[in-house]
């Protein structure tokens, strides 16, 4: 059971409230739960992406970030570095100026508070460890290759504009 603090729409903790993941009542109206979402560029200029494995939704599409929910007590600075290793085995030590915030944003319809962070790194390219049922393969590519991907291919609508100006 995965548990999430809640939050109100201006990012405030509500105290004493516990979201739980997948419950079947859902998230309230008026509450939020923090979501990340980390884009990862190589000093040489290229992006992060990874496949989506077979059994999430958007099976095989491909997406610029690493990310997910942040549990209960995490801050969402703690949540994207988790985050962040899980899927990718990049650590923030690994990070030139560690995990920079690009963006807070609410959406509604899916009752998220979504924090950006934006990560350079010079690691190895083939450093990079897959989390099993997440991802299932990964690549660097170009800002023009990225940039060409259609909507059927690449999930990002929310963090393509970094890419766009190359963050």
């Amino acid at each position: 059971m995965e548990l999430w603090d809640a939050y109100n729409r201006n990012f405030e903790k509500i105290d004493g409230m516990t979201l739980v993941r997948g419950e079947e009542k859902g998230i309230p109206e008026g509450v939020y739960h923090l979501v990340n979402l980390i884009l990862i560029r190589h000093t040489d200029g290229t992006y992060l992406i990874m496949q989506r494995s077979p059994q999430k939704s958007y099976a095989g599409m491909w997406e610029v970030t690493a990310g997910g929910s942040a549990l209960k007590g995490e801050t969402a600075y703690e949540s994207a570095v988790r985050e962040l290793r899980e899927e990718t085995g990049i650590t923030e030590d690994m990070l030139i100026n560690g995990l920079v915030l690009a963006e807070k944003a609410a959406d509604d319809s899916t009752r998220s508070l979504y924090y950006t962070f934006l990560g350079v790194t010079d690691c190895g390219k083939d450093c990079i460890t897959l989390q099993e049922g997440e991802t299932c393969s990964y690549k660097w590519v170009t800002r023009d290759e990225l940039l060409a991907m259609t909507p059927d291919e690449l999930l990002g609508k929310r963090t393509r504009k970094f890419v766009e100006h190359d963050f």
